[in-house]
């Protein structure tokens, strides 16, 4: 824009004094910026399910998923493998992950492990025994599958130290 501004009158033979210059078409080239390789992009994300201590009632610091919801031991499982299949599997999901369990907030790193399905998923174990949630555990703090014989053999919840929590 273009400013013209008159000192005096015209009249009196002043000339025009022009303000301001007519702006400049700005050009700027972007710098490029480097992206990294993926061996300079760091580790990847972890991926495996987190395990950790909740306290849940009179039951005390209980082992939870990642979601906070309470987590099992079902006492048909004398080992890592899991007996509990079809519609047990339905009623007592398995806490499975697609990388190594991560623990938390209390939880032995070194008793976490994992163990394969029949159906190939990997299921996560805590001190040798497959875990897994109880499908009536709506949210977390509730542990209302603890006790309950249900497939053969009780479901009890889990304590930090691996012991089932038995009330």
């Amino acid at each position: 824009m273009l400013i013209v501004a008159a000192c005096g009158s015209a009249a009196a033979g002043t000339t025009p004094t022009v303000t301001g210059a007519p702006p400049q078409a700005a050009t700027s080239v972007p710098t490029p910026v480097a992206t990294p390789t993926p061996s300079q992009a760091g580790p990847a994300p972890a991926t495996g399910a987190t395990v950790a201590l909740q306290r849940v009632g009179s039951l005390g610091q209980i082992l939870v998923g990642p979601d906070g919801k309470t987590l099992y031991y079902f006492l048909a499982d004398t080992g890592p493998t899991s007996t509990c299949n079809g519609q047990c599997a339905q009623n007592w999901p398995p806490l499975t992950t697609t990388g190594t369990p991560r623990a938390a907030g209390g939880v032995s790193a070194s008793l976490l492990g994992t163990t394969k399905r029949g159906d190939g998923t990997t299921q996560v174990t805590y001190d040798g025994h497959p875990l897994y949630y109880f499908i009536a555990d709506s949210a977390p703090g509730k542990a209302s599958g603890e006790g309950i014989d249900a497939f053969g053999a009780k479901w009890e919840v889990v304590s930090a130290s691996g012991a089932a929590v038995v009330k």
